[in-house]
């Protein structure tokens, strides 16, 4: 394992929430802290710009006071995802807001900018960039970045190819900070399992979608529960880039999952019902057979901590009969 920076060192249990788009909001950020895992946000959620300093004030006096109030409770810090891409006109004006409210980390994702890292680490603040691939991991290492979050294949929107055996291990042949993991995760044994292929910290997204704190429909969120992996598509059809999402959500739109066409699809095809990427064609990784149910964070959080430690409790028991 890595030597840790403060702010990601203690976890009672390592993982990290992965920002989702349009979902992540204070209630879902906030209530993944409260349960003692990473919670994080995009920035570009908070629309119009200027209700991010609200979400950020939010969140920062909320776990203030509930650290003032129970100085024993393991409280997690939170995240602030960042597009680090020449498309985000906000990119300033929301770095400018995670430097005056001293956001614990920052994840960057589409980009790797020097200005950025050195925007945070000027109050202290932990970067973490996320790649599919070696070669965009020694980029952002190089520009800067404290950590990686490596996105394997399976992982929900944009997701990597590679397996995760392959991945990580090519990371930590040079790399030695801190480095989570991406892709199917959804259980407290699969947490461990990225442990032990040496990642420090799972990195969970799709699970939370189905969590009665995620701005997400209900439908969504009964989806999500009802589907496995088999329900899951990799496509380039809605923005272009090779995603994951939930083939019911596509069959809901009209079009055949098993025979997308390949390129961006063109709203001329649908005219003004043209399906949104995220809004109604919904992303999700291929873990989500381990989601049983919609609950609270906080149940779903006690319940990976009871699954890791079985695992755990499982991996002792096989090392002590070798």
């Amino acid at each position: 394992m890595a030597r840790l920076p403060a702010a990601l060192s203690g976890l009672p249990l390592p993982v990290i929430g992965a920002p989702l788009f349009i979902i992540s909001h204070p209630q879902l950020v906030l209530a993944q802290c409260l349960a003692g895992v990473v919670g994080s946000v995009p920035a570009l959620n908070a629309r119009p710009a200027e209700q991010l300093e609200d979400w950020l004030q939010e969140i920062t006096q909320t776990l203030d006071a509930a650290r003032r109030a129970d100085p024993q409770r393991f409280i997690a810090p939170f995240a602030v995802n960042q597009i680090v891409h020449k498309s985000n006109s906000r990119l300033e004006h929301d770095m400018a807001l995670c430097v005056r409210y001293r956001v614990p980390i920052i994840i960057s994702s589409l980009g790797a900018r020097s200005d950025i890292n050195d925007a945070a680490h000027s109050y202290g603040g932990v970067v973490l960039h996320d790649v599919t691939n070696v070669a965009h991991a020694h980029k952002a290492i190089d520009k800067g970045a404290d950590g990686l979050i490596a996105v394997a294949a399976g992982a929900g929107g944009h997701a990597g190819v590679k397996s995760p055996f392959a991945l990580l291990q090519e990371i930590r042949q040079w790399f030695d900070g801190p480095l989570a993991l991406s892709g199917a995760i959804a259980h407290g044994g699969a947490v461990l399992a990225a442990q032990a292929m040496g990642a420090d910290f799972a990195y969970i997204g799709s699970a939370f979608i189905a969590t009665d704190e995620a701005r997400a429909s209900q439908a969504y969120k009964d989806c999500v529960v009802a589907s496995s992996s088999d329900d899951i598509v990799y496509s380039n059809l809605f923005t272009g880039v090779h995603g994951n999402y939930l083939a019911p959500s596509i069959r809901a739109q009209g079009m055949d999952p098993q025979n997308l066409a390949q390129g961006q699809l063109s709203t001329m095809d649908f005219g003004e019902h043209a399906p949104r990427a995220w809004k109604d064609i919904w992303g999700c990784g291929q873990g989500i057979g381990a989601v049983t149910r919609v609950q609270s964070v906080a149940a779903l959080v006690a319940q990976w901590r009871v699954e890791y430690e079985a695992a755990r409790v499982r991996l002792l028991g096989a090392a002590n009969r070798v």
